[in-house]
């Protein structure tokens, strides 16, 4: 199955009826294009959206079977990831090796690759190009542009895909925030521009599709997060995703209005904050102190940040609530804030996890306890949906990286802004943009891989 020079089409891997590991490949005049390449950590018992039902025992970490373009391996232009969440960049290191193709990305995003590369001993095998947001690239058969958004991490990319035939607008995951704090902001006119050049199809996150109204700013959290950690007593532990920077930023500032010492505890925060650093994105004014001094601190000038705020195993905050973290010990007086909500799939770990913080007489303050934002998501909610397609005026609309109602909802948002045709499907089926949009179904056979005992597994 190889793409003619009048066809355009999109194929998703993995991240089309499910949320995660993310894979999709564009094709046209002999070639493809894959963007983003991603995992997923599934838990035992649970169903995911694909029908997968997940068993203890399975590989832990997980991604979309790539087989389809490893056997078409020399029609591969080129790699490229968005940004730098696991579910979009994670897979990397262990399907690279198959698919041996340059890959092309922001500079944040590039530091968080290397980083991972390094572990699996490819960091110099593998070719990392970086763009600038608004840079345009030529890969094989594609012409390519990244575009700003703002999203929940550091420079994310939206794609304007263009080929001789049709444009296609890759949207990546994206909401709009006036005060993203850190990294850069968006313009209106980039969007309102494609719409004068003709946009074929809209590719676009559905993961807040059926949430009515705006995302909050991050900067809407700065006073509801004050306000808690201004009348702590004892310690405060917040705990959030590692890649929000700018949550991360937020809460430096806080410790300075109320005189605490920052410490980041869990090995993503301190690796995200490094990249930030190595790409000039941690502001100079943000300090933080080694862990390791956390201990030795009057309680009420201790502000941790740690990871698990999705109750993991082995996470700082867990290792917290067991009595097992080298650095402290949590005592009874001590706050614990979630600054995040819970992925869908995570409650019974988190409410276990906030059962042990308060048995220890630990004050928990979660998201939806707090009298004011002390989270933001970082997709886009119904209105900001509207407006992009208001903006973009697509040909088509394709709802990716969502769950099969998500994109049901997503699909019928976008016809009711005037969209002529939503095309909604799943992984494995062929979206023919060019020359004759339609859908054949189930095209290409898709599974899942996973990573257990230094080897990749077919899980499925």
């Amino acid at each position: 199955m190889t793409p003619e020079h009048n066809d355009l089409w999109f194929l998703p891997l993995g991240g089309t009826g499910e949320i995660g590991m993310n894979l999709n490949l564009y094709g046209h005049d002999g070639q493809w294009l894959m963007v983003d390449c991603g995992v997923t950590f599934p838990k035992p018992g649970r169903v995911s959206a694909d029908g997968t039902v997940h068993h203890r025992g399975e590989p832990p970490v997980q991604m979309a079977d790539p087989a389809f373009i490893v056997d078409r391996r020399d029609q591969l232009a080129g790699m490229i990831i968005t940004h730098a969440h696991e579910d979009h960049v994670g897979a990397v290191p262990y399907l690279w090796p198959l698919l041996q193709c340059p890959i092309y990305t922001s500079r944040f995003t590039a530091e968080i690759l290397r980083r991972k590369l390094a572990e699996f001993d490819l960091l110099h095998r593998v070719p990392i190009i970086e763009v600038d947001t608004g840079e345009r690239r030529q890969i094989g058969s594609f012409n390519v542009q990244w575009l700003a958004l703002t999203h929940s991490i550091p420079d994310p990319n939206a794609l304007m895909i263009r080929t001789p035939v049709g444009h296609i607008f890759h949207s990546g995951d994206w909401k709009l925030d006036d005060q993203p704090l850190v990294g850069h902001g968006y313009s209106v006119s980039t969007f309102t521009d494609l719409a004068e050049e003709g946009v074929d199809a809209m590719v676009c996150d559905s993961t807040n599709a059926n949430v009515p109204g705006h995302s909050l700013s991050e900067a809407a959290l700065h006073q509801g997060l004050l306000d808690l950690i201004g009348s702590a007593k004892g310690r405060v532990v917040v705990t959030c995703f590692g890649s929000n920077i700018a949550r991360l930023h937020t809460l430096a500032m806080i410790a300075r209005e109320t005189g605490r010492y920052m410490g980041l505890l869990g090995r993503s925060l301190v690796n995200m904050s490094g990249a930030a650093k190595a790409a000039g994105l941690w502001p100079g004014s943000d300090k933080l102190i080694s862990p390791s001094h956390l201990g030795y601190l009057p309680r009420h000038d201790v502000l941790a940040v740690a990871t698990g705020s999705q109750g993991e195993p082995r996470t700082a905050l867990r290792r917290l609530a067991q009595g097992s973290h080298p650095d402290f010990e949590l005592e009874a007086g001590d706050t614990v804030i979630f600054s995040a909500r819970a992925i869908p799939g995570n409650e019974e770990s988190i409410d276990a996890l906030i059962a042990q913080l308060r048995n220890l007489g630990v004050i928990v303050i979660t998201a939806e306890q707090a009298g004011a934002p002390i989270h933001a998501s970082g997709h886009p909610a119904q209105d900001e949906l509207k407006a992009m397609y208001q903006w973009v005026r697509p040909r088509i609309s394709i709802p990716v990286h969502g769950e099969a109602e998500h994109m049901r909802v997503h699909g019928e948002l976008a016809k009711a802004t005037g969209v002529p045709r939503a095309m909604v499907g799943r992984n494995g089926d062929l979206f023919m943009v060019k020359p004759i949009p339609g859908i054949r179904r189930q095209l290409v056979a898709t599974g899942r891989l996973g990573w257990q005992k230094q080897a990749l597994v077919c899980v499925e």
